[in-house]
């Protein structure tokens, strides 16, 4: 396939995808609110791009916003098949005797991972934690270990953690774009427990608590995530919610009550739905070209994306943008599904505002003697007259 009739094609197509944009105003985006807090983020949950950040990369303590690494990994086992939902856990002395918020769970008693991992989300339950941790790794050092593998693999470089709860160690940290992206990974990665989020309150041992989140009462369009505060990380919050199919997150921390962190929230919510907007062009896998191929079994390989495209920009920017893709003309068998075969750039005037690498979608075995051998001598040829 030509190059330059590719490149015009995935231009006009964005020119459709984004065309009903363009008869809509321009919004004119004003600067991001200031919020009353040490930190915070605001992310576009499928692009993953941060919209608003302030110390969004410094480290504090982030008290029972742990607890969303304590869920990810316990769901993350249940899919996995390590651990049932309703197997059975021995609640240990330690277990029973964390101190702070608690689901009051009884020593010596057995309550199900479900029923723990509600204590965990909704009642913010110390004492769940460290039972659901000591039963998925044995001991909870050894499940730390576990959420820091966790917290590496996913791309959180200013966060380690020591205990499941967030109870305050000077070597326990994490910050505001870390649990952004970790709120993303719950959110994406697994819907149906990410559902337990929403829920604004659970019965267990005679006692009902409610979800600490503000929100769920007061906006019907969040649907999680958690909330954490000791007196030194002050009052946090990691929401996101849902508006005409849109997702953002926010990540905020450090704010003076647990009012405030609902108020302080909220406002990067309006500001996010009201000047931003996101949407997917291609989705991973799709065939966007066939790529010559030398010496190999066939002489094309089809091309796609590794990971969805998905743009967030102002609203009225998307009929602007100008995409182009880029193909190797020397690729030579064999060559593996997933290898790297060309780029795709999208621009937004002169600022390349997106780049992605085109990835081969299949296999191409090495042809034989006499293919390869002819291949040689034209590729030879091809080098000379490019």
């Amino acid at each position: 396939m030509n190059i330059t009739s590719f490149t015009q094609r995935i231009f006009l197509t964005f020119l459709l995808l984004a065309a009903p944009a363009a008869w809509a105003n321009q919004t004119v985006v004003p600067a991001p609110p200031q919020l009353a807090a040490k930190s915070y983020v605001l992310m576009d949950a499928a692009s993953g791009k941060v919209l608003v950040e302030n110390n969004g990369d410094q480290r504090l303590p982030p008290a029972s916003l742990t607890k969303l690494m304590t869920a990810y990994i316990a769901t993350l086992e249940i899919r996995k098949g390590q651990i049932g939902e309703q197997d059975m856990v021995t609640v240990s002395e330690k277990a029973w005797r964390t101190g702070g918020s608690r689901m009051f769970i009884q020593v010596n008693t057995q309550v199900s991972v479900s029923d723990l991992l509600h204590g965990i989300i909704i009642q913010s339950g110390n004492d769940a934690s460290v039972a659901i941790a000591e039963h998925i790794a044995g001991s909870e050092e050894a499940f730390a270990d576990m959420m820091n593998a966790a917290a590496q693999r996913l791309g959180m470089v200013n966060t380690h953690f020591v205990n499941a709860t967030g109870l305050p160690d000077p070597e326990h940290y994490s910050s505001a774009h870390d649990m952004a992206i970790l709120a993303r990974a719950i959110i994406n990665e697994d819907p149906e427990h990410y559902a337990i989020y929403s829920q604004k309150e659970f019965f267990w041992n005679n006692i009902k608590q409610p979800n600490r989140n503000l929100l769920l009462w007061r906006d019907k369009t969040v649907d999680g995530l958690k909330t954490g505060h000791t007196e030194e990380a002050g009052f946090c919050l990691v929401s996101s919610a849902v508006r005409d199919g849109a997702r953002m997150i926010t990540s905020v921390f450090g704010t003076v009550s647990e009012q405030a962190r609902a108020a302080e929230t909220q406002k990067l919510l309006t500001y996010g739905f009201r000047f931003f907007e996101s949407r997917t062009f291609y989705q991973k896998g799709t065939e966007l070209a066939q790529a010559q191929v030398w010496k190999g079994t066939t002489n094309q390989v089809k091309a796609g994306l590794a990971n969805d495209l998905t743009l967030t920009l102002p609203k009225g920017q998307m009929e602007k943008l100008q995409a182009s893709m880029t193909l190797n003309p020397q690729l030579v068998a064999p060559i593996a599904q997933g290898d790297v075969i060309g780029k795709v750039e999208v621009k937004l005037a002169d600022e390349v505002v997106h780049s992605a690498d085109l990835v081969a979608l299949e296999t191409v075995e090495e042809g034989g003697f006499f293919r390869r051998l002819w291949d040689g001598v034209r590729l030879f040829f091809f080098g000379l007259f490019n």
